[in-house]
């Protein structure tokens, strides 16, 4: 607790030292934020000169490195953040100073219960990378294979845990100063990071994230995925396959070898599509860092990932959402777009379809203006959701890796080949995708896939039929015993009356000469065959 707390001012100074409330949007809680910061004497004299946006990245590099990391994804989120910011936030960098070596084994044996000297047959103390959650070795398996051996740092759980508290805390608080924010959702982005980094502290879940994007991409020639040696992971180590190949942002040595760039760019499309739409599984991480290119074949390059610890998924339906929502835009079907999203559940129902639409189509007929390869997908998707926000759109959870993959993939390959047609290289993907996953052949392949499901059913069917009839067959009878009841109380109605008005006539007979008696008969008549003509419709 003594730690949140210390955690807490040394958040809180920070923020004050570069003028981060002046962020926030006044309202009539703003008094209690003025105070808090003026009880910081770093605020007293501070006159920052840098704007805003800078002002933002140098207080989460003075915050260390899970801080960077979450300025890092908020960098992914411009539904979220103004665009001068997003943008700044992209700058910060994911690299801090490597822990001993002597740590690092320590922690190596003590994973895999064994001398290193032991487990393999070369390891080297050199640091061939280090970032916030872990750093990474080479080493040499007894059977001669290179490999890498990844480490997760030192007490790095007990710190992330300490500074989550401490954003939750922070969400929560601004999440009630105003509506403005609470359609942000702070809590459920704090939430989201959670999530993301808690998962990359488990490397024997990025190694089955490996594994699995391996298995996706077996025999193919766009994408290797290195090899996970099982038997010295746990889920403080992992080792891998080591491989030798040029990093995507070394554009020089990619230059010099003549890699055919345009190729290069167009086959980072295909792998974000085919992984997308067809495996409904995904590289998260796809920023330079973890991409590199096998030139082995400079006029069909092999892109080569690592890191595994961000992935991504998308349910069917979220899939089929996505695919028509693509699809709509660039065939500039702008209505089709508005009902997407109101059929999705992504804006609420209640949404003017109309309006909606015309947003949408002011939105996007300026980008789309320009010639294909002039056009930002990325800064389209970034006006797509400031205007969709005018119309209350919920931030969807499910989406924003892939949203953030998307601009890594398009930021990627215009860099490689700045005249990029993405949608040149994805349109076909797509329309391939919704032929297979809807055509003829599909809907023949399902009821291939669910013959047995089918066969089953049909063998069912006579006893299904039977047992309907069955229960047709006591309704009825329920019916006929209800309407048997309700003639018998009819006639016992009936009954009663005229019992008791032949009773009363009998012992009053001077009421024979009374006008109203004769009245009151006529009643008693009419009620009874009421009564009569009931029971008997109900009987028939």
């Amino acid at each position: 607790m003594i730690q949140n707390v210390a955690r807490f001012f040394k958040v809180w100074h920070t923020l004050a030292k570069y003028r981060i409330d002046a962020l926030i949007p006044k309202t009539s809680r703003h008094g209690m934020i003025k105070l808090l910061v003026f009880m910081m004497p770093v605020a007293w004299f501070r006159q920052p000169s840098e704007s805003r946006a800078v002002r933002v990245r140098l207080s989460l590099e003075s915050l260390g490195p899970i801080y960077v990391k979450f300025g890092q994804a908020l960098s992914t989120r411009p539904d979220l953040l103004p665009p001068d910011i997003a943008a700044e936030l992209a700058k910060l960098q994911d690299d801090v100073a490597p822990f001993s070596k002597e740590l690092a084994i320590e922690i190596i044996e003590k994973s895999l219960k064994t001398p290193v000297g032991e487990a393999f047959a070369s390891f080297s103390d050199e640091v061939l990378a280090s970032a916030s959650i872990a750093q990474v070795h080479t080493a040499t398996l007894h059977s001669g294979e290179s490999v890498v051996v990844k480490v997760v740092r030192p007490q790095i759980e007990r710190t992330i845990r300490n500074d989550l508290w401490l954003m939750y805390r922070f969400a929560n608080v601004l999440q009630r100063l105003s509506k403005n924010i609470r359609r942000l959702h702070l809590p459920e982005v704090v939430s989201e990071f959670d999530k993301t980094i808690m998962g990359e502290l488990d490397l024997m879940q990025e190694a089955a994230n490996a594994s699995t994007l391996k298995h996706n991409f077996k025999d193919s020639d766009l994408l290797y995925v290195p090899e996970i040696y099982w038997d010295y992971c746990g889920k403080n180590v992992l080792v891998m396959e080591r491989v030798f190949a040029v990093s995507i942002g070394d554009m020089k040595t990619l230059r010099e070898k003549r890699v055919n760039l345009k190729e290069l760019a167009a086959r980072g499309v295909t792998i974000f599509f085919t992984q997308v739409f067809y495996h409904q599984y995904f590289h998260a991480d796809m920023h330079p860092g973890n991409i590199f290119v096998d030139i082995s074949d400079p006029e069909k390059p092999k892109y080569v990932a690592i890191d595994f610890g961000i992935m991504g998924s998308l349910n069917d339906q979220d899939q089929y959402y996505l695919a028509e929502n693509f699809l709509a835009f660039f065939n500039r079907d702008y209505r089709r777009v508005a009902k997407l999203h109101i059929d999705s559940g992504w804006v609420p129902a209640n949404v003017s379809v109309t309006d909606f639409e015309a947003a949408i189509r002011k939105a996007s007929e300026p980008i789309f203006g320009k010639p294909l390869k002039d056009i930002s997908f990325a800064q389209f998707l970034l006006t797509l959701f400031q205007t969709a926000r005018r119309f209350e759109m919920e931030v969807q959870p499910q989406l924003v890796l892939l949203q953030k993959t998307f601009f890594n993939i398009e930021g990627l390959g215009r860099v490689l080949y700045p005249d990029l047609d993405l949608w040149e290289t994805g349109k076909p993907i797509l329309e391939k995708w919704m032929k297979d996953r809807f055509g003829l052949r599909a809907i023949l392949k399902q009821m291939r896939t669910h013959s047995g499901e089918y066969t089953e059913a049909l063998t069912q069917l006579p006893l299904l039929i039977n047992q309907q009839l069955q229960q047709t067959q006591q309704q009825q009878q329920q019916q006929e015993r209800r309407q048997r009841a309700q003639w018998r109380r009819s006639l016992i109605v009936a009954a009663s009356v005229v019992f008791s008005a032949s009773a009363w006539l009998i012992f009053q007979p001077s009421l024979w000469a009374e006008p109203y008696s004769r009245y009151f008969l006529g009643g008693v008549i009419v009620l009874m065959v009421w009564q009569l003509r009931r029971g008997l419709k109900s009987e028939a």
